[in-house]
């Protein structure tokens, strides 16, 4: 930082001479452009034309960054801104797999989600820090670690082909490339990792997204069939049969030395006048550094090693890149391709030349979710998102199908589902604000909310709107939704949870038919069957308060749509209680063979005398019965795990606490960063195997 305010005087003059035009008059603010009720996206007819786009919209986006600095002018400041438990009698029946197990917790069947966890029922596959643990599961009484692979970079999620034999990694991987300027006025010195000194720095550092696929037909000997480097980072995956999508999102490569904040200057910066005129000279010379810069910087190819070694160059077609016809932000969105029945073929990739926020998949199409940006803040502005439908039934290609518009915005994937080719979106709305003549009054109040339901269906290359519910909830935002068939749910939140149900029978006059208010709201929705709903979230009190708050297992029934009724509830835990299924629908396993539900759970106690004493991670295990409600089976500890490793090795990356659970038959399967342990249901805290991983840090 210090580095960057070497400016001489002679310099700031030089670039303070240059800030006006002939007439002295400062550079117009980049001007906001209008919503598109029409979205489409339109390809390129070449390379010339993608790097035109590429470069009038970071020129719009660096304008847009240091124009807001103007309203500053008089800010100052420095402008930097295995180890086995008790034998037990094997009660597996001596069969070779279990007769019913758990997977991912996939929103729709057969689209399978990529995690950090991927079984079959008899292998169990777990990426912690480095490595990938491979073991085989089952009799459960011989859990048993077969191989470690090391994997480069920091490995994300996973994708298992259990028919295939193949298991498909994603990571991310820092490389140097040329002409990436971090946007700050200065690179990376010789293109080295920034202020990185262990394995705890985790994935944000990576700017390449590494997709390696891996025979696990030998367990012992797990086999790398080919790696995949696509510059960018890892956003999703989907798996349909043997054809496997991964969605890379990508910022911009900024060339070096363009800077998207002002300098604090004495003389200048404590003067409106002079720092709008250097504000306009750093965006003219920030703007020839971007139109200088080369496609094949904004733009570099990957690169694909086949299992002998071999490289070959990932090259992209220009013609296969999409703009939208409204602006989405800066960057690119990639759907990269993989057939893992076509093993000597390329992956392929259809890209989008701005930001996505949300995946959604079906078995035919997947979606993608992008926000309208504002280039300025400006009165009566609301959000709207545009949706863009992809064709993925072609193993090799995801084919540009059409979009659509929808006012408000999303909050995750189970906002929208695809029904009999009709795409159902679950949005908040926000409405229109006032002109109350204060500008910052405006700024600052939040603005109203309403929410609502709106069906699609694609027609000519166009997503049109076929229905939409009435408006609902005024005042708050959803903070789940789940459809399912005909029906849909959907829960707001400001201090009442407000469950409405919804009738999709027809598709142009999505209907909601029912609404119950309780305290406190769910951020998942799990369906038990047409007549019930398994939820998770919070407790909170009426009034809004934190006194009372826990979290919180409830138990609907909707066999009829219009009076939707709270049958059971089971609080959990205290105020600081947590648990990761309340943000990764992952986390949430429910095994209905066994009508078992399993959650991890964190907790402290605040009177404890030292923090480990305090501390409990777990997995909590559940009966649940839609006729009884919720029945604790018993908890997995990992106390004695997360105690034996020391706290410097923990980060946001790696933590030795309960993540994850599979079940099968009888038996219960604990996961966290720290390793793999076996339990059988009658006996839950006493473990049967246990197989420790080791530390990012330690061989």
């Amino acid at each position: 930082m210090r580095q960057w305010k070497r400016w001489s005087w002679a310099g700031v003059v030089a670039v303070v001479a240059v800030g006006c035009d002939e007439g002295n008059k400062p550079l117009s603010p980049v001007d906001n452009e209008p919503v598109q009720q029409e979205a489409r996206l339109e390809s390129f007819p070449g390379c010339e034309a993608l790097e035109q786009h590429i470069e009038d919209t970071a020129t719009k986006h660096m304008r847009a960054e240091l124009e807001r600095y103007k309203q500053y002018a008089y800010g100052g400041g420095d402008g930097g801104a295995p180890t086995a438990g008790p034998p037990q009698e094997d009660s597996s029946g001596g069969g070779d797999r279990p007769t019913d197990y758990t997977g991912t917790n996939n929103q729709v069947a057969g689209v399978h989600e990529a995690d950090f966890v991927q079984n079959d029922g008899t292998r169990i596959f777990v990426l912690s820090g480095p490595r990938l643990y491979v073991h085989r599961s089952w009799p459960a009484e011989q859990l048993t670690r077969t191989a470690v692979l090391e994997v480069e970079g920091w490995p994300r999620e996973m994708l298992l082909d259990a028919e295939r034999n193949r298991l498909v990694i994603t990571s991310g991987v820092y490389e140097p490339q040329p002409g990436t300027g971090s946007g700050l006025g200065g690179r990376f010195p010789g293109g080295e990792l920034p202020v990185c000194v262990d394995f705890s720095c985790g994935s944000g550092y990576a700017n390449t997204v590494k997709l390696t696929v891996v025979d696990v037909a030998d367990l012992e000997s797990p086999r790398v069939m080919e790696q995949v480097y696509l510059p960018g980072n890892y956003l999703n995956a989907r798996r349909v049969e043997g054809a496997v999508r991964l969605v890379v999102s990508e910022g911009v490569r900024w060339p070096a030395d363009v800077r998207l904040y002002p300098e604090y200057l004495p003389g200048i910066s404590d003067s409106r006048d002079r720092m709008a005129a250097y504000i306009d000279a750093l965006i003219k010379t920030n703007e020839q550094r971007i139109r200088a810069q080369t496609l094949a910087h904004w733009l570099p190819p990957g690169r694909r090693v086949t299992a002998d070694g071999e490289v070959k160059p990932l090259a992209y077609d220009c013609s296969s890149f999409y703009r939208s016809n409204g602006p989405t932000g800066l960057g690119l969105v990639s759907v990269l391709s993989l057939n893992l029945d076509a093993n000597e073929a390329s992956p392929t990739r259809t890209s989008l030349v701005g930001a996505s926020s949300e995946v959604y998949a079906s078995h035919d199409a997947l979606y993608l979710a992008s926000r309208h940006l504002w280039w300025w803040p400006e009165p009566g502005q609301t959000r709207h998102t545009y949706l863009h439908k992809f064709d993925i039934r072609d193993p090799d290609h995801a084919t540009y199908v059409g979009s659509g518009t929808v006012e408000g915005y999303i909050i995750n994937q189970f906002s929208m589902d695809e029904h009999e080719g009709v795409l159902r979106v679950a949005t908040t709305v926000e409405l229109p604000q006032e002109n109350t003549g204060d500008e910052n009054t405006s700024r600052w109040t939040p603005p109203e909310t309403v929410n609502r339901v709106v069906t699609f269906r694609e027609e000519g290359g166009r997503l049109k709107e076929l229905g939409r519910s009435e408006d609902l909830a005024r005042g708050e935002r959803i903070f789940s939704a789940r459809f399912m068939g005909t029906r849909g749910y959907v829960v707001t939140f400001r201090q009442v949870d407000p469950l409405f149900t919804f009738d999709l029978s027809d598709p142009a006059n999505p209907r909601k038919v029912g609404e119950l208010k309780i305290p406190g709201f769910s951020t998942y929705i799990h369906p038990l069957g047409d007549t019930h709903l398994l939820t998770f979230g919070e407790h909170r009190n009426e009034d809004g308060t934190w006194q009372d708050r826990a979290l919180k297992l409830s138990l609907f029934d909707v066999s009829d749509l219009a009076q939707p009724r709270e049958t059971f509830t089971h609080p959990l835990g205290s105020m600081g209680s947590h648990s990761e299924a309340l943000y990764e629908h992952k986390a949430f396993t429910y095994f209905p063979a066994k009508g078992l539900l399993a959650l991890p759970f964190t907790d402290w106690d605040y009177n404890a005398s030292d923090y480990w004493s305090g501390f409990r991670s777990e997995l909590r295990v559940f009966r649940v019965d839609t006729a009884t409600g919720f029945s604790p089976v018993g908890t997995v500890s990992m106390r004695d795990m997360y105690q034996s490793f020391n706290l410097r090795n923990w980060s946001w990356y790696w933590q030795p606490t309960v993540r994850r659970s599979i079940m099968a038959d009888d038996y219960v399967y604990t996961i966290s960063d720290a390793g793999l342990r076996v339990s059988h249901v009658d006996s839950l805290q006493t473990p049967l195997v246990t197989a420790p991983f080791h530390p990012p840090m330690l061989p």
